[in-house]
């Protein structure tokens, strides 16, 4: 008689094997992976308007420069808002770590508002902009402007909707494994925010403001 290959039991994917043989890697893993590069392909559009607006800064066509249209205590404001809400962020995750629901509905509440906060502000940023004269089609400056940090605040929009979402979905199924998974792709992604902001505070109105 032929001896059959004992079963293995493999300690990182959680399933039991055959000797030899390969299973198929936990979701938790794959959605980590995935979520990670979806994250890596939008820094790179994001450096792609970074390396525009670094190139196109000067080109205001005889208009309005960039120290004369940053106002860097208005910018302050946002960067703190927009701080301040990757840290409630971080309180969110903590307290559905510790499963405190209070506390979970505290955090995402507060990462909500102040986000909405921080739009609102570049809102009237871009407002005040177009009233003076300074819209998107009047150089190639604002135009890289706009485009920059037109799409983080469009990511901004994406992930206040998101957060709504998922809030939504734990109120009703609770802080079952795929809700968890969510809420922390979510807490990559707004983080991430965080850094593509203080770079652009950085390089778009600290320096267009000397």
């Amino acid at each position: 008689m032929s001896a059959q290959a004992p079963a293995l039991e493999s300690p990182g994917l959680g399933v039991t094997l055959a000797s030899g043989a390969e299973g198929p890697a936990p979701v938790g893993i794959v959605v980590s992976y995935g979520f990670w590069i979806f994250l890596l392909s939008d820094i790179i559009m994001f450096s792609a308007l970074f390396a525009s607006y670094a190139v196109l800064s000067g080109q205001t066509a005889g208009g309005p420069s960039p120290k004369e249209l940053f106002a860097l205590r208005h910018v302050a404001i946002e960067t703190l808002c927009l701080l301040f809400s990757s840290y409630a962020c971080g309180l969110g995750m903590v307290a559905l770590r510790n499963r405190s629901q209070r506390g979970f509905y505290i955090a995402f509440g507060l990462t909500f508002v102040l986000g909405a906060t921080f739009l609102a502000l570049e809102f009237t940023e871009f407002a005040g902009m177009v009233a003076r004269g300074a819209g998107p089609s009047h150089s190639a400056f604002l135009s890289a402007f706009f485009a920059l940090v037109g799409l983080h605040g469009a990511h901004v929009t994406a992930g206040l909707i998101w957060l709504c979402f998922m809030v939504a979905q734990f109120s009703v199924q609770g802080p079952r494994d795929y809700v968890r998974r969510r809420l922390l792709c979510f807490g990559l992604f707004w983080h991430a925010l965080d850094i593509i902001w203080v770079a652009l505070m950085s390089m778009v109105y600290l320096m267009g403001a000397r």
